[in-house]
């Protein structure tokens, strides 16, 4: 569940903002290499076959990625526009999409299946303080022990149609590890998106694991 009315507010501004651009923001998506994306913490990612979860998979080109690799993925975006667009664009028996959003994913939950990896990226910042503590309790359930979740967490501003809510490396790695999420790596990366690097905005990437 959203955990405020104001929660709320900003949660469906968000889905209305992506929804709105969803077709200039499908070309700028897919133009980005997951090769460079992912360098960052390219020595954490899977090399065997795993069960991964892609949380906010948008147009599902990172889902493709891993699929490509040999991995099932079960992509959650609830931008019907994306998910339309990622069943086009990446047609695939090794991904599954699915309508659901956190902090709950209540419909991702009622599948009663765990993760060995679990994917955030452009995610976090999206989310009020007050969900993504309960967000971090929903990945905790989903996360199989010994199994992995890769962050980018975004510095500077954002859209005027998407909030984007201040984010803490120290407050993640602190709140995750209450609920037995460890964190193991961490780094700074410049925006791979040149209107985003023009208004100065930077990524942290933090690779955590359940223990």
């Amino acid at each position: 569940m959203i955990e405020s009315e104001k929660d709320s507010v900003a949660h469906d501004r968000v889905l209305a903002g992506y929804a709105r651009e969803a077709s200039s923001l499908t070309e700028a998506f897919e133009a980005i290499s997951c090769e460079t994306l992912y360098a960052p913490v390219r020595s954490y990612l899977p090399a065997d076959r795993v069960n991964m979860l892609d949380i906010g998979a948008g147009t599902g080109r990172d889902a493709a990625w891993f699929a490509g690799q040999g991995h099932r993925v079960l992509a959650v975006e609830p931008v019907s526009e994306f998910r339309v667009a990622g069943l086009a664009r990446h047609s695939s028996p090794s991904i599954h999409w699915l309508d659901d959003t956190l902090p709950a994913l209540s419909n991702v939950l009622a599948r009663d299946e765990c993760f060995d990896f679990i994917l955030l990226n452009a995610v976090w910042h999206h989310l009020e303080q007050t969900s993504r503590q309960t967000a971090l309790g929903t990945l905790a359930r989903l996360l199989k022990k010994g199994g992995f979740i890769v962050f980018s967490l975004r510095h500077g501003p954002g859209s005027a149609s998407r909030p984007a809510f201040k984010v803490s490396p120290s407050e993640l790695a602190a709140s995750a590890a209450f609920f037995g999420i460890k964190k193991l790596f961490q780094t700074k990366a410049g925006s791979l998106q040149s209107g985003n690097r023009a208004v100065g905005v930077t990524w942290t990437w933090m690779v955590f694991q359940k223990v």
